[in-house]
């Protein structure tokens, strides 16, 4: 019974929270704040839009292609089309329950490429230990980019150089950072050991690269995937006026906080437009134009997962009986 409780929420919370997150944002809002926000989907240029998904997609494309460099080192020969297909459905599976699609996926390429569950789900999971590795260095790109900022909340005026923020930021942080992993290595506290496990995880994901026989391609298929996320970000502040001459600081932090709010909802719902609109209004983006922007940027990858998510649903099943 507790454990029905248990996965019953770790279901209905992520989105109880988005649809709250809805709601709240737009309880908030005026009757001339919809028609603005309204007038800004109307008035969007879409091309822009459409190039974001041609880039999703090819970052899609690039996931399926490089996870035969985790599996080949075992033996195992993966068929690239049924792994774009596992890979789309598992996105798709994970808008409704979180983490559900990568059971999928491995489940699925066991049974049309027999390659055992407990295998494929390995790799799958040190794929995700290689991407919380690279969002942490986009947000260190972000904190480099925004350290000014980030000093005013911690030096007096007249320590807010360039210089004593950069060391501040970029070497007395990461030494604390050393020797508090030191010292809660030693902890016998249940949550600080998980989270320990978790980071050792990630460490542990990180040498398993250098002694991949093709690390070179999977490295460079590991930036190409994140380049075509920032560019899926980046083109779409061209669908809109307000957003079209968009600093790099700006993108990047705007990037950064709707990735974070993929963890917090099933894709973001909710928490995505909300959180990356709120990043453009601290660059003084129209309050309007950038919740607009959230949730153009935000529909259209929702729709690009649901579309080629129900195809792939479709398809895979088809495709190997004929083969």
């Amino acid at each position: 019974m507790a454990f029905k409780l248990k996965k019953t929420i770790f279901i209905s919370l992520p989105i109880a929270l988005g649809v709250f997150l809805i709601w709240y944002s737009f309880s908030r809002l005026s009757p001339s704040d919809i028609e603005s926000i309204k007038n800004s989907f109307k008035t969007a240029n879409y091309w822009w839009v459409g190039l974001s998904v041609v880039l999703g997609i090819l970052s899609h494309l690039s996931r399926a292609y490089r996870w035969q460099f985790l599996l080949e080192p075992m033996g195992y020969k993966l068929n690239i089309a049924n792994s774009v297909m596992t890979v789309l459905v598992s996105h798709l599976l994970n808008l409704f329950v979180p983490r559900s699609g990568e059971f999928a996926r491995a489940a699925s390429i066991k049974k049309y490429d027999k390659i055992p569950f407990e295998k494929a789900i390995g790799t799958i999971f040190a794929e995700r230990v290689i991407d919380v590795f690279m969002l942490l260095i986009i947000i260190g790109f972000a904190f480099y980019l925004q350290t000014e900022l980030i000093a005013s909340y911690i030096f007096t005026d007249n320590l807010k150089s360039s210089v004593y923020s950069k060391v501040f930021v970029f070497g007395v942080l990461p030494i604390l950072g050393y020797f508090t992993y030191r010292f809660l290595k030693k902890s016998e506290i249940p949550l600080i050991i998980k989270t320990m496990k978790f980071v050792d995880g990630l460490i542990d994901g990180l040498k398993s690269i250098i002694t991949m026989k093709k690390k070179w391609k999977f490295i460079f298929h590991t930036f190409f995937i994140w380049g075509m996320y920032l560019l899926m970000f980046y083109v779409v502040t061209f669908a809109l006026p307000e957003t079209t001459n968009l600093s790099l600081s700006a993108i990047i932090v705007g990037f950064v906080l709707g990735a974070i709010s993929m963890a917090l909802t099933n894709g973001g719902l909710g928490s995505y437009p909300v959180l990356v609109a709120s990043a453009l209004i601290l660059y003084r983006i129209d309050d309007n134009a950038a919740r607009a922007f959230g949730w153009i940027m935000w529909t259209a990858q929702t729709l690009m997962v649901v579309v080629f998510g129900s195809l792939s649903l479709i398809f895979l099943p088809i495709y190997n009986k004929k083969k």
